[in-house]
């Protein structure tokens, strides 16, 4: 069989897609940063983490209904290219994607290497030049094999902000605080920022980002019509649910000043819970971010390829290994990007870097779905939801990045 007819293997049904969703939201965010979240927004961490989830489910949506109306793995950029037409545009958006996933990667790896110091005090360097490798090699082996793993891992996220919120209630249950000590910072009114909350919800959007790169591997899932906009909308609902309880535990245990201060913040947070030392969480948070780092991996790789066969990319990038199904071109010259990012650049300005990215891509799915739609009707089949989505998404992610922008001049 030549290698260059070789195409990918349909293996992932709605389960693992919706698992492999949410290890990459969750793996991407909580773990990482709350605590900067809560650096900006104070006892309003919360409501920083509600307002961001309101703005990615509007265009959570948006990409719901473009997945099924082209369930391939070039993801935004297919999606603009058939809303406007122009290769140029669609090229640089896909860059803008893939550099993202790998900035997004760089960014948790970070997270990693706190979390691990924990057990063991290794070289920073030595850490993520270990993550990366072990993942590049999980990668190439197969997606079935590591959207498995990706599955797993998922899991053991859920499980320890699960374990979290249980602690950390429980110890407020048992505090000698009162009422009034628990409840006043969030009611004092004075000290409500709108400056901070939206600070704290730019930051707070990047713990959203993940829905978006579930596109990307829409090649490798059976029914991508049903199923990618069914994954998408059940991530959404359930990594808020998650957010929205362990960012309020979060600051009512741990000042907001100190889980600024911590890298690895729900660590933090159960060791004031619990008073003792925080193996639990500081392993399943090193695990939420080998997972995070994993599934941004297998995105930037598969989006990398699929811009090779529409011929915006360098024809090696889009070919498949007969025997292991993947990209491996893509793969590894993904992996080697995101190691250079983690060793070379700071976390809060990856951060920062990647939302202005993602908003600005957000911005530009979300209009090229309005043009589409005012098109005419989809094919019988795809999903199909009302055009205020898109609308709303735009006006919303567009509004965000001049928030952020006119907050950063002050």
């Amino acid at each position: 069989m030549a290698q260059d007819k070789v195409k990918l293997k349909r293996s992932i049904g709605l389960a693992l897609i919706t698992f492999y969703g949410l290890g990459n939201i969750l793996g991407a965010g909580i773990y990482v940063l709350v605590g900067k979240v809560a650096g900006q927004a104070g006892y309003f961490a919360p409501l920083s983490f509600i307002v961001a989830s309101i703005i990615a489910a509007l265009s959570a949506v948006t990409y719901a209904e473009m997945s099924s109306r082209y369930p391939v793995s070039a993801g935004g950029a297919a999606y603009i290219d058939e809303g406007f037409s122009k290769p140029a545009l669609s090229v640089l958006v896909g860059l803008m994607i893939a550099f993202s996933g790998m900035v997004s990667s760089a960014v948790i790896s970070h997270g990693f290497a706190a979390y691990l110091r924990v057990f063991i005090n290794l070289p920073e360097w030595f850490i993520l030049s270990l993550l990366f490798l072990v993942l590049c090699l999980l990668t190439i082996w197969g997606i079935k094999q590591s959207a498995r793993v990706a599955a797993a891992l998922t899991i053991i996220e859920i499980a320890g902000l699960v374990l979290i919120v249980y602690t950390g209630t429980d110890s407020l249950h048992n505090s000698q605080l009162s009422y009034q000590e628990i409840v006043l910072p969030l009611s004092n009114l004075s000290a409500f920022s709108y400056v901070g909350v939206l600070s704290g919800a730019f930051l707070a959007f990047y713990a959203y980002i993940g829905f978006e790169d579930m596109v990307n591997v829409a090649e490798e899932v059976k029914q991508p019509e049903k199923n990618m906009p069914r994954a998408i909308i059940y991530c959404v609902i359930v990594s808020t649910i998650l957010y929205a309880a362990v960012s309020l535990v979060s600051v009512m245990i741990v000042s907001p000043t100190e889980l600024a201060k911590s890298a690895a913040p729900l660590a933090t947070v159960y060791r004031a819970a619990t008073g003792a030392d925080p193996v639990v969480i500081s392993l399943i948070g090193a695990f939420a971010v080998i997972n995070g780092a994993l599934i941004q991996m297998i995105m930037a790789s598969r989006l990398l390829y699929g811009m090779a066969h529409k011929n915006w990319l360098p024809e090696s990038l889009g070919k498949v290994n007969y025997k292991t199904r993947t990209p491996v071109n893509s793969i590894i010259l993904t992996a080697t990007i995101m190691l250079v990012l983690a060793l070379l650049l700071d976390l809060d300005e990856l951060a920062e870097m990647t939302n202005y990215l993602v908003l600005s891509v957000f911005v530009m799915v979300n209009l090229a779905l309005v043009r589409i739609k005012l098109k005419g009707d989809a094919e019988s089949g795809v999903l199909v939801y009302s055009i205020g989505f898109p609308i709303f998404g735009f006006i919303s992610c567009s509004a965000l990045i001049i928030l952020q922008l006119i907050s950063a001049l002050i």
